[in-house]
């Protein structure tokens, strides 16, 4: 189960990837990487409560994935 859920979150590093090797945001949505980032934060808490361990550790690694996507836009945008 860990290992699909960083699958899936590692859509946040291939797009962070992009962006610093093109120097560039341009075509990158701020809005739809904030919306990613409160949702994995939320499915952190979530995981966190209900004490779900791989549910926390890929909502963790998406929540600071799409955080530096942002800071990323931010720079780069």
């Amino acid at each position: 189960m860990i290992c699909v859920g960083i699958l899936g979150q590692s859509m946040f590093y291939l797009q962070l990837l992009k962006i610093l090797k093109n120097q560039s945001a341009e075509d990158v949505s701020l809005f739809g990487f904030i919306c990613g980032f409160i949702a994995a934060l939320s499915w952190s808490a979530y995981g966190f409560t209900i004490g779900d361990k791989p549910l926390l550790i890929t909502s963790v690694i998406g929540s600071i994935g799409s955080f530096l996507v942002i800071a990323a836009i931010l720079v780069h945008g």
